[in-house]
């Protein structure tokens, strides 16, 4: 009795998607339907991080048509951790993820990623662009990309494989315990090293990923790589 009720329980899990957006207008439409299509239970949190785009015309006609999605919008450009750390703050969901607003990687791949933590099996789960057959991205980000997953595991005694992914998976009180000072695309590390920091394992799923290039809209550069670099080393000797 108490299994099936635990199982019930699980079924019902909700969960919370923040999509933080920047100057996304040829992508947000897609990216929010292909979300809206996943067959779970869920709640959508949008944070347009000041776009100058037009894509906060877009979001303002998504809202009508589907007033149940939480859309907010930033006064000015804060950067994606910043804009993260708002969509955390409207979060009611027992699980919480981050999906980019490109077309980069597949939301269906939620149904994977959560089943590990259903499951009891784990508290955080992050979808590996590295352990799925994927087309692999630049050269630059490729190497970038496993050059933070390796220092990530010699800091933190980790066993990851895709540390900078934006499938990052986690039940509500495990991210929420954790303060976090991010402001741009340091969230990653920063949350990668408190997690483990905390001796929580990180249980990594395969995902899909279709990479874009910078002519595309990637706006991550080089010195973000410094800077996540430098975030991980920071945060193994601070708090």
């Amino acid at each position: 009795m108490v299994d099936r009720l635990c199982e019930r329980k699980n079924k019902n899990m909700k969960l919370s998607i923040i999509i933080p957006v920047y100057n996304e207008k040829s992508t947000i439409v897609d990216i929010i339907q292909k979300v809206r299509d996943v067959p779970m239970n869920k709640e959508i949190i949008v944070v347009d991080d000041g776009s100058i785009d037009g894509t906060k015309d877009v979001l303002n006609q998504l809202k009508e048509q589907y007033p149940e999605i939480k859309i907010y919008f930033l006064e000015q450009n804060m950067g994606k951790g910043y804009a993260i750390r708002r969509g955390l703050q409207e979060t009611t969901g027992d699980v919480i993820v981050i999906q980019d607003a490109d077309l980069e990687y597949d939301p269906m791949d939620f149904l994977n990623l959560i089943k590990p933590i259903m499951d009891g099996r784990a508290d955080v789960v992050y979808g590996s662009r590295v352990l799925g057959k994927n087309p692999k991205s630049s050269f630059s980000f490729y190497v970038g990309g496993r050059l933070l997953s390796f220092l990530s595991n010699i800091l933190y005694k980790t066993s990851i494989t895709d540390e900078p992914t934006c499938y990052k998976m986690f039940k509500r009180g495990v991210i929420t315990s954790i303060k976090l000072r991010c402001k741009g695309f340091e969230f990653c590390p920063e949350v990668t090293a408190k997690i483990a920091k905390k001796g929580i394992k990180i249980y990594e799923v395969p995902i899909r990923y279709a990479p874009r290039t910078k002519r595309e809209g990637k706006k991550i550069k080089w010195k973000d790589g410094l800077i996540a670099i430098w975030t991980l080393i920071k945060y193994k000797f601070r708090v």
